[in-house]
């Protein structure tokens, strides 16, 4: 039985065909999954308008409306269950939420909005606030090599098994277990090494660093990873530890390994990562990567 029953597409008001409805299409045609989409439309600013506008917005609501039934009889002709439909509203992040609440979805998948560091700044980007936020796994999607993915990375985290987000590497891997089995993909397991916590200071020395110290702490990391892999049975040519920084390091990997969908953690914020954001949500802004975030249970 496919972990995916439903799925639910989130889509912009600008009537064209995207990587995350392609991406949602083949998952739905592959995993027997029913399909929902919703057309958000901001009442706000909308095409440079203010709320105002009421006949603009009607009609704007109607070219959606009409461009989702052509794309729903599309989908049907290929065998997809699919239901659509359109939402005018002044708060899109609250009116995704609710939607997933109501729709109960097992994947909300969403095309990646890139946002300049000065935007993100000022304002915190949707992308952001779904990761944070929703309760369903969130997939947002940047750019399909091929509709279904091939290669399904989890990335993983063995440095902290006593953490109380241990799980959550588990979590993460049968996620990504489950969806390259259904897509015939090959599944790979990843981590990062921060040579910032091989330092004494991660245990209360200050910035104190012990000659060979580092080395040995790196070791012990690559060992804990390997046993991860082992016990899952992924082969040694799919596991990939990678050296800080973590943002670009996962950026590269995903550039030269042609990874399809990237299967990492999303656990609750420190303050500052509320701030500046997390690893997650920075290889997000990435062009290249398409990100499967999976939420700690807590």
């Amino acid at each position: 039985m496919s972990q995916y029953q439903r799925l639910f597409l989130m889509v912009g008001s600008d009537l064209r065909h995207t990587p995350a409805m392609e991406r949602a299409a083949a998952l739905a045609r592959v995993t027997g999954a029913a399909l929902h989409i919703t057309a958000f439309i901001e009442e706000v600013d909308t095409l440079g308008l203010m709320s105002g506008d009421e006949q603009r917005l009607q009609t704007l609501v109607s070219d959606n409306r009409q461009w989702l039934a052509d794309e729903a009889t599309l989908l049907h002709e290929n065998g997809i269950r699919v239901t659509t439909d359109v939402m005018l509203t002044r708060d899109v992040r609250q009116a995704v939420l609710t939607q997933v609440v109501e729709i109960g979805p097992d994947l909300l998948i969403k095309d990646v909005q890139h946002q300049s560091t000065f935007k993100r700044l000022m304002n915190t980007p949707l992308d952001w606030e779904l990761l944070r936020e929703c309760p369903c796994p969130v997939h947002l999607v940047s750019a399909v090599h091929c509709p279904l993915p091939r290669i399904v990375v989890a990335a993983v985290d063995p440095t902290h098994p006593e953490h109380p987000y241990s799980d959550l590497n588990e979590t993460v891997i049968k996620a990504a277990a489950d969806l390259a089995q259904q897509c015939n993909a090959e599944l790979h397991l990843l981590h990062v090494c921060d040579s910032a916590h091989t330092h004494m200071s991660d245990f209360g020395a200050g910035t104190i660093t012990m000659p060979g110290f580092g080395s040995d702490v790196r070791k012990s990391i690559h060992k804990a990873f390997e046993h991860l892999a082992e016990r899952h049975e992924i082969p040694v040519e799919r596991q990939h530890f990678l050296s800080a920084p973590i943002t670009r390091s996962i950026a590269e990997f995903v550039a030269h390994s042609r990874t399809d969908v990237l299967v990492m953690g999303n656990h609750t914020r420190t303050l500052m990562e509320r701030m500046t954001g997390s690893t997650t949500e920075h290889v997000v802004d990435h062009p290249l990567c398409n990100v499967l975030a999976i939420r700690a249970q807590a």
